[in-house]
């Protein structure tokens, strides 16, 4: 066995794509977009998503048009973003199929149904949104995805912090 001091597989520095380095250079939270019920529920690591005040509020964001969660999401209409915190690290990696999760990734954590979706019942806060009409489209090569927020409640924020995304890897945020 070798140790690497860096990624086996990255590409090297000259090779990567310039928007993606600074991309990665651009801190982001770090959620989990589910839709269905308990009888068929999935959902996605999501950290391309934003927020937008208004009447209506929106909710935006970037997902893998093949994903098993933009397929079902077209058919359900909705979905619940879950804001993770630092605990949820592990969870993350889950949904975004980077570690194995015995009896599926809703047997990580403790879930609730709503109308929008599954949430996290420790999640930092959470959003639930219905597909407006013109969605999907695509930004780049994601499908973009609006929703309208119906539904929003703040949760309490995590002692360890707030999980987010920097350069491929995950930092707690403070909530002081």
């Amino acid at each position: 066995m070798t140790i690497h001091s860096e990624h086996p597989f990255l590409s090297p520095e000259g090779d990567r794509s310039p928007l993606r380095r600074l991309r990665g250079r651009t801190p982001a939270p770090v959620s989990v977009w589910t839709t269905g019920d308990r009888d068929r529920r999935t959902g996605w690591t999501v950290s391309s998503f934003l927020l937008a005040d208004g009447e209506p509020a929106e909710l935006l964001g970037l997902l893998d048009e093949d994903s098993d969660l933009a397929a079902q999401l077209m058919g359900t209409g909705t979905v619940a973003v879950s804001l993770l915190g630092w605990a949820h690290r592990g969870l993350a990696d889950v949904f975004a199929e980077l570690a194995p999760a015995p009896g599926g990734p809703f047997t990580r954590g403790t879930w609730v149904d709503t109308a929008w979706g599954p949430v996290l019942t420790d999640a930092a806060g959470w959003v639930g949104a219905r597909l407006r009409p013109e969605t999907p489209t695509h930004a780049g090569w994601g499908l973009l995805v609006r929703a309208t927020v119906e539904h929003v409640e703040v949760g309490e924020l995590p002692a360890d912090g707030v999980l987010e995304s920097f350069r491929g890897r995950y930092r707690a945020v403070p909530g002081t």
